[in-house]
């Protein structure tokens, strides 16, 4: 078995206030979720309304699908036009951890 991570760093555009980071994070949440079958929540800088801290999970007894999905995750993220990727980092845990 196998566990991939990927946490992503965004700044966010244009955005005053925690209520309009929410209208953007939660619809990048729920999509992330339903596209890839991944766990995914805000995970950090839950004050900071122009910056998001995001991280997601998957599971699978095959490392290749791991990787894939969390490439996948990346480069869709990367495509945002609503947030600025700053930083990413993937982690790939496995049996012998």
């Amino acid at each position: 078995m196998y566990v991939g991570t990927l946490s992503f760093d965004l700044l966010l555009g244009d955005v005053r206030s925690l209520k309009e980071k929410r209208s953007i994070v939660r619809p990048i949440v729920a999509e992330l979720q339903r596209r890839y079958g991944v766990s995914a929540a805000e995970v950090g800088a839950q004050d900071l309304y122009r910056r998001a801290e995001l991280g997601i999970a998957v599971v699978s007894g095959d490392l290749g699908h791991i990787k894939d999905v969390l490439g996948r995750c990346e480069r869709w993220m990367a495509a945002r036009p609503e947030v600025d990727l700053l930083s990413s980092r993937e982690r790939i845990h496995g049996e012998d951890d």
